[in-house]
């Protein structure tokens, strides 16, 4: 099914998206996208439904054919402070603001969202599957957060950040157990299941 390019009939929507809500260790990272009502793209769509690979061919073209966008990483300590559902949405919040110009309107992935500067907006569930703008948010967020990732792996390699990306595998898990946590982990998760005890 072909992505809708628009949800509203304003000119400059904003289609906003986060990753690593669910993960253990790293920052909840979103980004803002503003697409051209002209852009089209075969390849693009939810993130989670394209290889890295296709992923790393998108992020130049969205990033150059984009009329703006933002990116925000939210981190650990703040993520434990605010909670991450909060802290998801300044993460929202904070790309927006990057914006090289305020959108008309605001489309946002997912069923949760508090108002940015008055503008009106739409929560979508699975939005990053139905609207250009919003995919291409998942995937801004997506990969750049995985940069993030990448680079403290070579911190931290025994917790091999660079394939789980701070996801709850069994690996992460394993090497959690093992070798405790790192200041990248986040205090207020589930880290281990219950019969582990942690010294945080």
């Amino acid at each position: 099914m072909a992505l809708k390019k628009q949800f509203s009939t304003y000119s400059f929507e904003c289609g906003t998206d986060e990753a690593g809500r669910g993960c253990l260790a790293g920052p909840v990272t979103a980004a803002a996208v503003i697409l051209p009502q002209s852009f089209n793209n075969s390849l693009l769509n939810d993130s989670k439904q394209l290889s890295e690979k296709k992923r790393h061919i998108l992020k130049p073209i969205i990033e150059i054919e984009s009329l703006s966008f933002g990116v925000q990483h939210i981190f650990e300590s703040e993520i434990d402070r605010i909670n991450i559902l909060n802290a998801s949405i300044k993460a929202m919040h904070g790309s927006i603001s990057q914006l090289k110009q305020s959108p008309e309107y605001i489309i946002v992935d997912g069923n949760k969202f508090k108002p940015f500067k008055n503008i009106p907006y739409s929560t979508i569930i699975k939005g990053d599957g139905k609207y250009l703008s919003i995919a291409a948010a998942s995937i801004l967020a997506k990969t750049y957060r995985d940069e993030y990732m990448e680079r403290i792996h070579e911190e931290y390699p025994m917790y091999n950040w660079k394939k789980n990306k701070g996801y709850p595998t069994r690996e992460h898990r394993e090497a959690i157990k093992k070798y405790g946590i790192t200041k990248y982990h986040r205090k207020s998760f589930r880290l281990l299941p219950e019969q582990y005890q942690l010294d945080i």
